[in-house]
Parts: C-alpha cells; structure tokens; sequence
C-alpha cells in the first residue's frame, strides 16, 4: 500500500491505500505496558488520510482511530506517571501527567490525571497548584470519584480547591472537552 501510494497519490485508492496502511499500524496496537510505536504511527497515518482526503468514506472510521489511539498513549503517559508518583519521583511525575492534560485532554484518563497531579502537587507542598489541579477536576467532572478523593486530600490539609487563573492547569482545563 505504502509503494502504491508513494507511485500512485492522486489516485481515486490512494485514501483507501492509506487507511490500508493505518489499520495495518492499528491492528498491531499492545497494551498500555508496551511500547507505543504503532499507536503513534495509526495516529500519523490516519491524521494524513483525513487531512488530505477530508470527503473520503474513511474518514469516519480513521477519527474513530485516532481517538483509540491517542486513549492509549494517554494511558501510557498515565502508567509511567503512577510509576513515577510511587517512588516519590514527584517532577518526574507531573511531566507525565501534564502530558494527558495538555495533549490528550480529550480522553478518559484526564480525569485520573488531574487527580493525580492534585497528589503529586500536594505531596509537593504546591498547595495552590494542588487547589487548581482539583478546581478543574471539580468543575469538568464534579460527580467523579477521582474529584471526591482530591477533594478529601485536600480537606486534610485544610484547603478546598481553587482555581488560580494563571496556572496552567487553569489555562489547559479550559480545553478539556472530556470523555
């Protein structure tokens, strides 16, 4: 598919060639534990298919790709994050968890991951950090359980969230589309 492409680009196939070649890189999609090549590759390759054949019958299908594959490199970031979090690697784990707010804010590991920097953060001591990271939490999943635990976090400490408008996890939860 990629040879006939390559040949063959303005074809009436050439969008079938590449939706080809970006369900061959989805088929071959592991588990969150294991490297996450290919769904970055369905990513790319289905992101080309929609960008150049927008009117295509694929196109659906290719956007329906993409946001699996992007679920689970969000959940690869979420899982190196707890790894981090767990042995007290606390910027180490931020990064990770900032990653799923700011790239992938519209999978369903934002809400884990907003709580968890509401953790990392307060474990910290970045209590006005924390209040935010659980501020935007609150306001874009006020019935999850992931909210209620970040908010009892902070009750230990005698805080409750706020949002300071100049974080940037203030500036990132206003793209949360959710999940």
């Amino acid at each position: 598919a990629k040879r006939y492409l390559t040949l063959y680009p303005s074809t009436d196939d050439a969008a079938y060639a590449q939706y080809i070649i970006g369900l061959s890189y989805y088929r071959q999609i592991r588990d969150v534990t294991q490297d996450q090549k290919e769904a970055r590759q369905t990513v790319q390759t289905m992101q080309d298919l929609v960008t150049r054949w927008p009117d295509s019958e694929y196109v659906d299908d290719a956007k329906e790709k993409i946001r699996f594959a992007n679920d689970q490199l969000a959940g690869k970031e979420m899982q190196i994050g707890r790894y981090y979090l767990e042995r007290r690697e606390y910027i180490a784990a931020v990064k990770r968890f900032r990653v799923v707010v700011e790239t992938y804010s519209n999978t369903r590991h934002v809400e884990e991951a907003l709580a968890r920097l509401t953790e990392t953060y307060y474990a910290m001591g970045l209590t006005s950090e924390a209040q935010t990271a659980a501020a935007v939490l609150g306001t874009n999943y006020p019935d999850s359980v992931w909210y209620k635990d970040s908010y009892k976090l902070l009750q230990t400490g005698g805080l409750e969230p706020r949002e300071n408008a100049g974080s940037w996890i203030a500036k990132a939860g206003k793209l949360i589309t959710g999940a």
